[in-house]
């Protein structure tokens, strides 16, 4: 177990320099072009991936880290960048999240790389959890695997919905039901290998913000797929079968929720990221700005907005940082995860905003970065958890029942 602590190890500071520079000088100038043309940036990403900053060594080298504050730090400079393209680096950390979460040794080392492939030809991970009728409510996915016991193969029928890179992602890893009769405890996780058919593309959503990251429904029309790819293994699958069916339920994580825990500070630097970023440009903006013969942010109304705007960013940053630490030291005692991104998220939306308003007029149009950024943020409070799921999870936690 390591200790925790604030100071960022010599290593942490040369890589938040890093990635901070890459953000400021590739990211930045680029982040309008992709918001309006609203198409996965690929040229972006391929420039991240020849500088190791998209692909396997860098995700591995993060989630190895025992502080647990690598990743953190990292996203949270990519995503003061920009949010839609750091969408577009980040997305694949999803689906290999969930190979690493729910698969065997042997699974994560084929599967993972094969997520993000290397600087001379870029590949995609995504991960398929939702559907049209079941977002917060996994337990209720309709997407069904069913076992071929004759040619060892699992036959997954569905259509998943909100997919990050779904249909252009090189390795989709989708959760599907194999016991519909136990809801959340009767699921599990296949890895759909490239070019395997059946899988297809839906609609391509038109979001209001994180524009340059791809979001499309994937339908899964009799894919097949062979016995090694379901994650975990068949044997594991049927003795947690068995004990949910004999007990009712288990304690064991649904496989969707075991990944959503383990990312949830991750995504909460994301908008922590977002935040600082829309903040910095409102303090300068404001030392900048005269109106009645002085910088406005000698007015009360802006500095105390901009002392709240600081205060708030610095304390989703700390929830962040304990959640990601007890992540890699004995787990969440009490809701730490959830807390760190219902916290982070709300404080973009609210941050972005505000940073509008002290721009004024030049905040509601593109001259300035915060208009974008601020619908780029709202996504946070809705993705991986919405706000009142979070809600219900620490609720859960702090009162020990079973609050619905």
């Amino acid at each position: 177990m390591s200790e925790f602590s604030l100071n960022l190890t010599d290593e942490q500071l040369q890589i938040k320099d890093w990635i901070h520079e890459f953000a400021k000088d590739v990211m930045r100038p680029a982040a309008q072009e992709w918001d309006d043309r609203e198409e996965f940036p690929w040229p972006i990403v391929q420039e991240a991936a020849k500088i190791g900053l998209y692909g396997i060594d860098f995700i591995m080298n993060a989630m190895s880290d025992k502080s647990g504050l690598t990743m953190p730090v990292a996203v949270e400079e990519i995503f003061w960048g920009d949010g839609g393209i750091g969408m577009a680096i980040m997305g694949s950390g999803l689906a290999a999240a969930g190979i690493s979460g729910n698969g065997t040794p042997e699974q994560v080392i084929e599967w993972v790389p094969q997520c993000y492939g290397d600087a001379n030809d870029v590949k995609l991970g995504a991960f398929c959890v939702s559907e049209p009728d079941a977002g917060s409510d996994v337990s209720s996915l309709r997407t069904r695997a069913v076992y071929d016991e004759a040619k060892d193969e699992w036959v997954i029928n569905g259509t998943k919905a909100w997919i990050t890179n779904g249909g252009i992602a090189n390795v989709h890893v989708v959760v599907a039901a194999v016991d519909p009769a136990l809801k959340g405890r009767g699921q599990a996780s296949f890895v759909i290998p490239p070019g395997t058919k059946g899988l297809s593309q839906g609609q391509k959503y038109q979001k209001h913000g994180i524009k340059a990251s791809h979001t499309s429904e994937v339908v899964l029309d009799e894919v097949r797929v062979p016995g090694r790819c379901l994650l975990g293994g068949k044997e594991k699958l049927d003795a947690k079968l068995a004990r949910a069916r004999e007990a009712g339920r288990t304690g064991e994580a649904q496989p969707a929720m075991k990944t959503f825990e383990a990312t949830r500070p991750t995504v909460g630097a994301q908008a922590l990221g977002i935040a600082r970023g829309a903040y910095e440009i409102a303090l300068d903006y404001a030392k900048e700005r005269v109106a009645f013969g002085k910088p406005i942010i000698m007015n009360q109304s802006i500095a105390f907005k901009l002392a709240n705007m600081a205060t708030q960013i610095d304390a989703a940053r700390l929830l962040i940082w304990r959640a990601s630490w007890l992540a890699r030291n004995g787990g969440f005692k009490n809701a730490e995860g959830s807390m760190s991104k219902y916290h982070a998220s709300e404080t973009a939306v609210r941050v972005t905003e505000d940073a509008i308003q002290i721009l004024g007029g030049y905040g509601y149009t593109r001259e300035y970065h915060v208009e974008r950024m601020h619908r780029d943020a709202k996504i946070h409070t809705i993705f991986e958890g919405t706000s009142e799921i979070q809600q219900l999870v620490i609720a859960r936690a702090i009162s020990g029942l079973r609050v619905e």
